[in-house]
C-alpha cells in the first residue's frame, strides 16, 4: 500500500515524501534551532527550520546526481523519496557494465562534495559576524559528511555500490560482487548497533546511540534485501522453461468439427483448458475457445478445428532453453495468461503460466507454497505481492 506523498516532480523524476520524513525534520529542526539560540529565539528557530529544509534539499540534490547518471545510460528512474534515513532513488534496472554502474554510484556523493566547495566559496564573501556565515559554513560540512558517511564500502551505501562496481569489475560476476557488498554492509550494520549501545552505556548520550543502532539496523534490513534479490535474480536466470512449463494442455484431432469439439470438451468441462490442434502428427495450431463464439453455432458442422487455430508460428512462444526471466518478461509485456513452450522440433512441449513460474521458484528456493496457492495464482494471473517476480525480471534482463 503506497503511504507516500507525492509533492512534485524534478527533470520528470516524481518526488515522493515518507511520512516519517517529518520527524527527521522535526529532529534537525530543534537540533539547529538550539545550536543558534544565541541569536535570539525567533532567528534561531527560524534559522532552524530553513537549515533542516537545506539540508533534505541537499539530500535531494544528492540522490538526484544518482537519478541524471542512471537516465544518461537510459535507465529509468521511477521516482526519488526522501524518507526517515534521507533519501533513495529508485532506480528500474542495474547498468549494464562496472563502469557505468561506478559512475551511477559515484555521482551522489560527487554532487555533495561539490556542494560543500561551492558553499565553503559563498561564505568567503559573508561577513564572519553574520549568522547566515554561520549557516552556510554548517550546511557545508554537512555535505561533505553525508559525502564521506555514503562513502562507507557496504550495501546499501553509494560506497557499497562502489565496491559492488569494483568487485564486478574484478572478478566479472555482478551476482557474487553484489553478495559481496551485501555481506559487507551487513557487518557495517552490525558494528553500528554494537557502536549505538556502547553509546548509550559508556556516554550517556542515549538519543546518538539510538540513532547510530537504528541507522545500522536500517543497514542491515537493506544488505539483507540487496542479497535476498540478487539470489532471486541468478535463480530467474538460471531456471530455464523446460524445468517451470507443464503439460497442462490437450492435444485434439484438427479435422474434427467445432460442434463435436464442443460436445466432447467444452459442455462438461468448467474448468478452462488448453487445446492444441493436430493432424498427421504435426501440430497445427492453439485452439483459443473464444474464437467458437465468432462462427454462428448452424455452421459449428461445417467448421473444422483447424479453420480457427492459431499457428503456432503466430502464438507467443518461448524455447526450452529460455530463461525464466525472459518468460516472466514476455507474460508482463505482452499481458499473456500464459505461453507455449516449443521443443527444438517445433512441437509444443509445454506451457507456462505464472503458477508455473512461482511453483519453479519456490522449489529452487526452497521457499513454501501449497498446491492451493499455486492454484490460486494460476487462476487470478498474478504474481504474490511479497515476490515480485514481474520487478526483479524486469532489473534483471537488460
Amino acid at each position: 500500500m503506497q503511504t507516500n506523498w507525492k509533492i512534485g516532480t524534478l527533470f520528470g523524476i516524481p518526488l515522493f515524501l515518507d511520512p516519517l520524513w517529518f520527524v527527521i525534520l522535526g529532529l534537525a529542526t530543534l537540533n539547529f534551532g538550539v545550536a543558534y539560540q544565541e541569536w535570539g529565539s525567533t532567528i534561531a528557530w527560524s534559522a532552524g527550520i530553513v537549515m533542516a529544509l537545506l539540508l533534505f534539499g541537499s539530500v535531494l540534490l544528492h540522490e538526484l546526481g544518482h537519478s541524471l547518471a542512471a537516465r544518461s545510460q537510459g535507465i529509468k528512474v521511477n521516482s526519488i523519496t526522501l524518507f526517515l534515513f534521507g533519501g533513495i532513488a529508485a532506480i528500474e534496472e542495474e547498468s549494464k557494465t562496472p563502469g557505468k554502474a561506478f559512475q551511477v554510484a559515484i555521482a551522489g556523493p560527487l554532487v555533495s562534495i561539490g556542494l560543500f566547495f561551492l558553499l565553503r566559496v559563498v561564505a568567503i564573501f559573508i561577513p564572519e559576524t553574520n549568522p547566515l556565515s554561520v549557516m552556510v559554513g554548517d550546511l557545508a560540512r554537512i555535505n561533505l559528511v553525508v559525502a564521506l558517511f555514503n562513502l562507507i564500502p557496504g550495501l546499501p551505501l553509494d560506497g557499497g555500490q562502489v565496491l559492488k562496481a569494483a568487485l564486478w569489475k574484478v572478478t566479472g560476476d555482478r551476482f557474487q560482487a553484489v553478495h559481496w557488498a551485501a555481506k559487507s554492509g551487513q557487518i557495517l550494520g552490525y558494528a553500528a548497533i554494537a557502536l549505538g549501545f556502547a553509546i548509550d552505556f559508556f556516554t550517556r548520550e542515549l538519543a546518538l546511540g539510538l540513532w547510530i543502532a537504528m541507522i545500522g539496523w536500517f543497514g542491515i534490513r537493506n544488505a539483507n534485501t540487496y542479497d535476498r534479490v540478487t539470489t532471486l535474480q541468478e535463480t530467474l536466470l538460471k531456471i530455464v522453461a523446460s524445468e517451470a512449463m507443464t503439460r497442462d494442455f490437450r492435444v485434439v484431432d484438427a479435422d474434427q468439427s467445432l460442434r463435436a469439439f464442443a460436445d466432447a470438451y467444452l459442455l462438461d468441462n468448467a474448468t478452462p483448458q488448453v487445446y492444441f490442434a493436430a493432424s498427421d502428427g504435426r501440430y497445427r495450431g492453439l485452439v483459443a475457445i473464444e474464437d467458437l463464439r465468432l462462427i454462428e453455432r448452424s455452421e459449428w458442422e461445417t467448421h473444422t478445428l483447424q479453420s480457427i487455430a492459431h499457428p503456432l508460428t503466430e502464438i507467443p512462444t518461448v524455447t526450452e532453453s529460455t530463461a525464466i526471466a525472459e518468460v516472466i518478461n514476455k507474460l508482463e509485456n505482452e499481458q499473456l495468461p500464459r505461453v507455449t513452450v516449443l521443443s527444438p522440433a517445433g512441437a509444443v512441449a509445454g506451457v507456462i503460466d505464472r503458477g508455473d513460474i512461482v511453483s519453479a521458484v519456490a522449489q529452487k528456493l526452497n521457499i513454501p507454497f501449497t498446491a492451493v496457492e499455486i492454484k490460486r495464482i494460476k487462476e487470478e494471473g498474478s504474481y504474490p505481492p511479497g515476490l515480485q517476480l514481474e520487478v526483479i525480471a524486469k532489473s534483471t534482463v537488460n
